[in-house]
């Protein structure tokens, strides 16, 4: 009965795989990539919440898709 309830919420979770894969990984790469070139971001913005919105835009539209590409 609890493996039920363990692949109910892996299921779930695994739904918003496209968000949780660009807030975990793009947003901190894109906010790396920002502060390694010395970039500044627009409206006075830091790096990371640059990269959380880029990142977050990215996720997003790949969770309405439904794919990445």
């Amino acid at each position: 009965m609890e493996d039920s309830k363990l692949s109910t919420v892996i299921q779930k979770v695994f739904e918003f795989g496209p968000l949780l894969f660009a807030f975990g990984f793009l947003a901190p790469l894109i906010a790396q990539i920002i502060s390694r070139n010395g970039w500044t971001p627009p409206f006075g913005l830091t790096a990371l919440t640059t990269g959380l919105i880029l990142g977050g835009l990215l996720g997003v539209i790949a969770q309405l898709r439904g794919r990445w590409v």
